[in-house]
């Protein structure tokens, strides 16, 4: 018996039928995706960078519309969420074919209090990522040093 690494992460003894169902059970190319949450939906890819102005936060989200996404803050929370459905019809001479997709996330992110300036938070979508630039308050700014006299 041989131990492998599991798709949640474990290393188990192999069994030959959880073995066979967790080789079947990844995305063909992508083996160590692990973008997916528990429920196997896709959640995007974030990047969080931090300046001496603002905060840039970039999230991956190609093939969507602006207008699929909403971006609220309520306190210090700011939530990106977004939801797309699509659905098509082709009727033919003896049968109709339906397909439909939804498409659907939300990641929540806990900013500090009093370092963010609420009122000039900008955000855009383009080619595949929405940007957003959250202006640091005045008072969080970082201040250059204060050289201190000794006497």
């Amino acid at each position: 018996m041989s131990i492998v690494k599991r798709n949640n992460g474990s290393m188990l003894p192999a069994a030959p039928r959880t073995l066979f169902d967790d080789f079947f059970g990844r995305e063909l190319f992508n083996w160590g995706n692990n973008n997916f949450s528990s429920t196997m939906t896709t959640v995007p890819s974030v990047n969080i960078r931090e300046n001496t102005d603002n905060f840039e936060v970039e999230v991956a989200a190609p093939g969507m519309d602006k207008k699929d996404f909403q971006i609220t803050l309520e306190g210090n929370l700011l939530t990106i969420s977004s939801s797309r459905k699509n659905e098509s019809e082709e009727n033919k001479d003896q049968y109709t074919r339906r397909e439909f997709s939804y498409q659907s996330f939300r990641r929540t992110f806990e900013l500090a209090k009093d370092v963010v300036d609420e009122e000039h938070i900008e955000a855009r979508y383009d080619n595949g990522v929405l940007k957003l630039t959250i202006p640091k308050t005045e008072k969080a700014k970082k201040q250059a040093p204060r050289l201190i006299e000794i006497q």
